[in-house]
């Protein structure tokens, strides 16, 4: 997808629109509960989930294509734009300051050897030829020192040209800072908006679900219709009462010791409070829902949450 997209920006040619993840979900839920039976509990349910993850993935392409707009786009074309002449210009401008440098170190070099050369002659110099080498070089050393100064000022001169364009550029950065910074903030909002509109989408789903059958209630109801019976006589199963935990014993066998691993308030009487770090003894009772135990410490007897415990062999 990246290759492709690649191609299409050199071209000049616009992306064709992708089917996001959660629609590609949406599509293969909404498929498979045509294969299972959309008047089934299950292939209702993700029906309903389908359309929902397909509606989510609307949302997301949308926040993607605003965020490509609001931020994206303009950071892209400032650092492919503007950022990169100035990183341009301040490496030419560090090469000029190295140029600066090399020059102001052969001035330095040549202004040394100008000093020594030019101590004043001794005059009982028996070796005139001696005499001679020494103005020849102390004259070749004037004349690079003259040199040496002129290059320096010709990279002087160079390098607080560069200096003026680059400090130019950078100046230009405050106002892109502004318009930056409006940038993210368009972002945020765009952000923020697309988590609402999927936290409502959720929170629609959940009221859909909540209106469609219990599906549980009726795979227990299934499973204790025989073939043959009356209609009346499985209608007790949708009308069984609640489980009582005040009238649930402890079995001969299969408790077990568990440690809280995190405090937990009831919620109502039929759970029971928990402290982080304390033993406690769990079971099972039939009919129970997977994710609770009925949990005992001394007199005190509740349901409690699986998760926060952690059962000990």
């Amino acid at each position: 997808a990246r290759i492709e997209e690649f191609l299409y920006e050199k071209f000049d040619m616009k992306a064709p629109s992708r089917v996001t993840n959660a629609e590609l979900l949406g599509l293969y839920m909404e498929g498979a509960a045509q294969e299972f039976g959309a008047a089934t509990p299950y292939g209702s349910t993700l029906l309903k989930v389908g359309e929902c993850e397909k509606r989510l993935g609307a949302v997301e392409k949308e926040f993607i294509q605003t965020s490509a707009i609001s931020l994206l786009t303009p950071l892209r074309n400032f650092l492919e734009g503007d950022w990169r002449t100035i990183s341009k210009e301040r490496r030419l401008l560090e090469n000029l300051r190295l140029d600066l440098d090399a020059c102001k170190a052969r001035l330095k070099k040549a202004k040394l050897a100008e000093a020594k050369t030019a101590v004043a002659p001794d005059l009982n110099e028996t070796r005139p030829r001696n005499y001679v080498l020494s103005a020849s070089a102390s004259a070749l050393w004037t004349e690079e020192v003259e040199k040496a100064e002129q290059d320096l000022r010709l990279a002087q001169t160079e390098f607080d040209r560069q200096a003026e364009v680059t400090r130019l550029l950078l100046e230009g950065i405050s106002s892109t800072h502004i318009n930056h910074l409006r940038c993210l903030h368009e972002f945020v909002e765009a952000q923020a908006a697309y988590y609402k509109h999927c936290h409502l989408h959720m929170q629609e789903l959940q009221r859909d679900l909540g209106r469609l059958p219990d599906a549980f209630a009726l795979n227990s109801l299934h499973s204790v219709v025989t073939p043959g019976s009356a209609a009346e006589d499985v209608s007790s199963p949708l009308e069984a009462e609640p489980l009582k935990i005040e009238e649930v014993q402890a079995p001969a066998t299969g408790t077990r010791k568990a440690k809280v691993l995190y405090d937990y308030d009831a919620a109502d009487s039929s759970e029971l409070s928990l402290l982080a770090d304390e033993l406690i003894t769990v079971y099972t009772v039939p009919g129970m829902d997977s994710d609770w135990l009925v949990g005992e410490r001394g007199n005190q007897k509740g349901k409690v949450p699986v998760t926060y415990l952690e059962l000990l062999s």
